[in-house]
Formats: structure tokens, C-alpha cells, sequence
């Protein structure tokens, strides 16, 4: 129930407040393990395509953290429990000079 109930918080935060909400849900209890809110997403987005907002706010209800993607959110790299790995990109792996 805990679950649904901070889907709840967060929905409300972002679809009230936007990329405010979105700076709160980053920095408190309510971010998710492994994942981040895309608080520039609402903040650049909003003024020109206001239903990013929206769809994102509304996504909120059906988050789930062992998802591979999560609409308005990206994995901070984090290890989730219970979800896949992230991938490293193939940039990030090569050590060649």
C-alpha cells in the first residue's frame, strides 16, 4: 500500500507543481532506489508542450521500479532489487586510448 500511496504523492507533486515537484521528489524519501525523476524534462518542456507534463504526472500511477523504463524517470545507476542490470554503454567499457 506504501507503494501506491507515494505513486499518489507523486503524481500530485508533478502534475501540480512540475519540475518543482520534481526537484522534491528527487530529494527526499520519495525518489525511487535506482531511479531519478527528469526534473529538466518538466522544466523545458512544460512552457512549449504542456502535455508532457500530463502524460508524465499521470505514468506516475503506474510506476514500477523493476521495470526496464519508467515514463518521466531514468535509472541513476543504482542496483535495483529485483529489476535487470543496467547496461553499460560500449563507450563507457572501452579503455582504449
Amino acid at each position: 500500500m506504501e507503494k501506491d500511496n507515494n505513486n499518489l504523492v507523486r503524481f500530485l507533486l508533478t502534475f501540480f507543481l512540475g519540475w518543482i515537484g520534481s526537484l522534491i521528489i528527487n530529494h527526499t524519501s520519495l525518489k525511487p532506489a535506482g531511479w531519478k525523476c527528469k526534473t529538466l524534462g518538466y522544466f523545458f518542456l512544460d512552457p512549449f508542450f504542456g502535455i508532457h507534463r500530463l502524460i508524465a504526472s499521470i505514468c506516475n500511477f503506474t510506476f514500477d521500479p523493476t521495470k526496464e523504463k519508467n515514463i518521466g524517470y531514468f535509472r541513476d545507476g543504482t542496483p535495483i532489487e529485483g529489476a535487470a542490470p543496467v547496461e553499460k554503454a560500449e563507450a563507457d567499457t572501452n579503455t582504449d586510448i
